[in-house]
């Protein structure tokens, strides 16, 4: 079974390598993903196939994921990311933590905190999509 800091590795290391396959396999069936704002990657994805989508539709922004920490509690883990990119003359720069929570050595559910909703929703504006 991996351990959670193996899991946010290899999290990242599929969502920079856009390994779409590798990183459904760290999810559980009923997995979730929850993103603050209102904007083309906001709300809650259900399930694993949708939280996988939802990773995918990020990246195709063109974004870069830098992984400045891993943390680590009793039986969850977060990554500290620097995301930057941009678009149509839009900038994202942005801080955030992605706290996923852990069943049986698998994501159960991730929720992600942002140091700017404002600016993501600018960036992933719907009518910019």
């Amino acid at each position: 079974m991996m351990t959670a800091e193996d899991l946010a590795k290899e999290f990242h290391t599929a969502l920079v390598a856009r390994d779409w396959p590798a990183m459904r396999s760290l999810f559980h069936d009923d997995a979730s993903w929850t993103l603050p704002g209102d904007n083309a990657i906001s709300g809650t994805a259900a399930g694993a196939d949708a939280v996988v989508e939802r990773a995918r539709l990020i990246a195709s922004y063109g974004l870069s994921f830098k992984l400045e920490h891993i943390l680590l509690s009793r039986d969850n883990m977060a990554l500290a990311l620097h995301n930057t990119a941009e678009r149509n003359g839009i900038r994202l720069d942005e801080k955030l933590a992605t706290v996923c929570r852990l069943r049986d050595g698998r994501i159960a559910a991730i929720e992600t905190f942002l140091s700017d909703v404002p600016g993501m929703d600018r960036f992933f504006a719907r009518d910019l999509a």
